[in-house]
């Protein structure tokens, strides 16, 4: 088996979206002036593996529900074009369930000292309900994915989950800072989301995935993408108002999301949004880097 179609299969171009929620979260930790490599190491890399859980768990899961077929749009996924078995695919999917748990458990098991039991036991069962998320988004009788509730998940996890779980982690507390940053960062991944089904909206009709494209055409899902990334804009301006940060921040981290909207609303046709995605997510990485430049 080779190595290169395992790393299609992890599509590492969605690995900074994940990455980058994660860092917003112990940004708003290091405003408080609280954060330990040990847990922020941990944290890491269980968003890492359970985003790559997540992918797998995907290639599987449309290639079993037909989603996935020779006349998709986008890139072809390695069960679906024979690269990875379906058996082979499941252990990975073991694997990586294994690891994210046991990273996981690590890092609750760092931050037990100041969370206290009560914060263990609840971080514990987000952590379960991760793992769950990651594989039935698109897996078993009725994935939630194909009830078009994939959105709702993205926010939850990528958002509130990520940045606020990251920032209490550290520091016990969630500021306005991280609230702000978790919504913005919800809806940045929602548009990643929205750039993916978009571009499938063919084949997951005929696969009965009834995304948000899906249930309100193209032209209304394009709209729907300028309001996630509008409104994640207007959450960092809130951000940078509350650190009482120069009108210029708001400026420079309104440049990436502007000309994302531009790439959307220039899209010709459905495969010509699947390079959007990669822009979107290094667009994330990249006002995350500048967040950290402006402190």
């Amino acid at each position: 088996m080779k190595i290169s179609y395992w790393i299609r299969a992890f599509r590492l171009r969605t690995l900074f979206l994940s990455l980058s929620c994660i860092w917003a979260g112990l940004i708003c930790a290091q405003i408080l002036g609280k954060t330990a490599i040990g847990l922020s190491i941990f944290t890491f890399l269980t968003a890492l593996f359970l985003q790559i859980l997540s992918n797998l768990a995907n290639d599987y899961g449309d290639s079993v529900h037909g989603a996935d077929h020779a006349g998709r749009k986008g890139p072809a996924r390695t069960v679906q074009a024979g690269l990875i078995t379906k058996e082979q695919m499941k252990k990975a999917l073991a694997l990586f369930s294994i690891l994210s748990f046991v990273t996981g458990c690590m890092l609750l098991y760092l931050a037990a000292p100041h969370i206290g039991w009560l914060g263990v036991s609840i971080l514990f069962a987000v952590g379960i309900l991760s793992i769950v998320a990651a594989i039935a988004y698109t897996n078993g009788k009725r994935p939630y994915g194909y009830a078009g509730l994939g959105d709702l998940s993205v926010f939850v996890f990528f958002g509130w989950v990520a940045v606020l779980g990251a920032q209490y982690l550290q520091t016990t507390s969630i500021t306005q800072e991280a609230i702000f940053l978790s919504i913005a960062y919800g809806c940045l991944s929602i548009g990643v989301l929205n750039l993916n089904n978009m571009r499938d909206i063919i084949s997951d009709q005929t696969a009965g995935k009834k995304s948000i494209p899906v249930r309100i055409g193209l032209p209304a899902a394009k709209v729907y993408h300028y309001a996630m990334l509008l409104t994640a804009l207007v959450c960092f301006c809130l951000f940078n108002f509350i650190q009482e940060k120069s009108i210029i921040w708001n400026v420079v981290i309104a440049i990436p999301i502007f000309f994302n909207v531009r790439l959307v609303y220039f899209a010709k046709d459905y495969a010509s949004f699947d390079p959007l995605l990669k822009w979107l997510s290094l667009s994330t990485f990249v006002i995350t880097c500048l967040i950290q430049i402006s402190l």
